[in-house]
């Protein structure tokens, strides 16, 4: 693979070449980026530049780098912005989303930085870097796109910081440090967009800080820089962009950045697909002085050590978060009180599953259960690895659903009947499950496979696949309705029903 003379910021840095799919069923492109980066950054990266035979990290990144560094230097803005937006790179703290990547970002350009990666090993975070990177995203992005009047400016694996300064998800000092980072990335990307204003002609937005900051930070020196960047932001009175920071993100980036999960979510798995602890579960240890060893040892006496927030976490951290930046992806779902005379069995706080991943249609998905002590389906998660955050956030609120239906004694085999056959894309070849080979769409393929392991059923019909165009004229429409079309006490294939028009 031919490489360009890479910017001295990648100087020292190990490169290696490997094999990276964008998706489990495409081809396999090589992709030269940093040993440490590892299979997931590789992957992120093909599926950041598809159609491509081959990517190299260093030119792939000078592609977009270059024009704003040399429109910089011709408005004698910087004669350094390049450097220092390959600096960010290298060191896996930022990146722009996939639109300024494939030379697209003219509306609505985006900017991801991985919090973690701006903590020390002493576990000390560069507030001043971290406000510097702030700024200098917002100009090159504006240099980018010098039309757009919307950016994207987010953070992601808020989780991993919040794990790695000794915090709980789900308490309110992770909840005041997701705040005050938001509070303290929208003063300076304001003050950027301001002093972006100052030198060109804009409608001007004003500044408007509705909401104070919070009280406490975990981060020493953050609320001092937070309070000072907006007394700054307000001084200046109006900025260039209507919209700055927004905390939707990218997944391939984040991905590429080393995030294990994605934007403000926690993390949905502590241990990766190779079967190795994830990084912030290693912290959680850390910080807890367990060793892999006495870890394990409390595991086995009944500990729980790495137990998932529950559900309400996302949902607080959400709404603590979007009264200090400009905008916020959708709510996450929380689940409702149980209607009176509803009873609900409660899992025990222990219990037991299985995970099993899968690709359907070439789309990833992690399918975890939870089980109660007789054995019984108790719990469903649906975790998706490169969809949109609109779709994830369905499939999140349908598993709530689900899972609070069996909870309050739905059959699973009703849900079975209602949505095996559900048809909609991605859909086809499953790989990852040798016990179902095709599937209509993902929540078809979710339900076959609780019915194989939680019913013992075995004689579901299979699920041929069919083109959108058949409607009236697909396979299953075509079989004849006979007694013995499947063996009882399978569902029937779903069919169209005719209907008796007067003439």
């Amino acid at each position: 693979m031919g490489q360009a003379r890479a910017d001295q910021s990648w100087h020292g840095i190990r490169q290696s070449v490997r094999g990276g799919r964008a998706d489990p069923d495409g081809a396999e492109i090589s992709v030269r980026l940093p040993v440490a980066w590892g299979q997931d950054a590789a992957d992120a990266l093909a599926g950041l530049l598809p159609g491509q035979s081959s990517i190299d990290l260093t030119t792939a990144a000078s592609a977009w780098i270059e024009p704003i560094a040399a429109e910089a230097k011709s408005l004698n803005m910087s004669d350094s912005m390049g450097r220092e937006l390959h600096e960010r790179l290298a060191a896996r703290q930022g990146a722009p989303t996939a639109r300024l990547w494939r030379g697209t970002g003219t509306e609505a350009p985006g900017f991801v930085f991985n919090v973690c990666q701006f903590l020390s090993d002493d576990g000390g975070f560069d507030v001043a870097g971290f406000g510097k990177a702030v700024q200098l995203a917002v100009t090159a992005l504006t240099l980018a796109a010098p039309g757009a009047h919307r950016l994207a400016i987010g953070l992601t694996d808020l989780h991993g910081l919040i794990v790695r300064l000794g915090l709980d998800y789900d308490s309110a000092p992770a909840r005041g440090l997701g705040s005050m980072l938001g509070a303290f990335m929208t003063a300076q990307a304001d003050l950027a967009s301001a002093q972006l204003l100052a030198r060109g002609t804009a409608p001007g937005y004003a500044m408007n800080y509705v909401s104070d900051l919070p009280r406490d930070c975990a981060l020493p020196g953050l609320a001092g820089a937070a309070a000072a960047a907006r007394q700054q932001a307000v001084a200046c009175g109006t900025r260039r962009h209507e919209c700055l920071t927004d905390f939707a993100g990218d997944a391939m980036v984040e991905a590429l950045l080393g995030a294990e999960a994605v934007s403000f979510r926690p993390a949905i798995s502590a241990v990766t697909e190779g079967g190795q602890l994830r990084l912030w579960a290693q912290a959680r240890l850390a910080t807890l002085g367990l060793t892999a060893e006495t870890a394990l040892a409390a595991v086995l006496s009944g500990t729980e050590l790495l137990t998932p927030p529950r559900p309400a976490a996302e949902l607080a951290m959400h709404e603590a978060i979007a009264p200090h930046v400009h905008a916020m992806p959708a709510r996450p779902q929380r689940a409702q009180p149980a209607r009176a005379g509803a009873k609900r069995d409660m899992l025990p706080a222990r219990r037991v599953g299985y995970t099993q991943k899968a690709s359907v249609g070439g789309h990833k998905l992690f399918l975890s259960t939870g089980e109660y002590a007789d054995g019984r389906l108790g719990e469903i998660f649906i975790a998706l690895h490169k969809e949109g955050p609109a779709f994830r956030g369905l499939m999140d609120a349908f598993a709530i659903a689900v899972s609070l239906g069996l909870q309050h004694g739905v059959n699973l085999e009703d849900y079975v009947e209602a949505f095996t056959f559900t048809r909609f894309g991605p859909a086809g070849a499953v790989e990852g499950d040798p016990a179902v080979l095709q599937a209509t769409s993902m929540i078809d393929y979710v339900f076959r496979n609780l019915a194989l392991n939680y019913l013992g059923r075995t004689n579901l019909a299979p699920a041929l696949p069919e083109d959108g165009d058949t409607v009236g004229d697909g396979v299953a429409d075509r079989a004849p309705l006979l007694p013995l079309d499947l063996p009882a006490p399978a569902p029937r294939e779903r069919r169209r029903a005719l209907k008796l028009v007067s003439g």
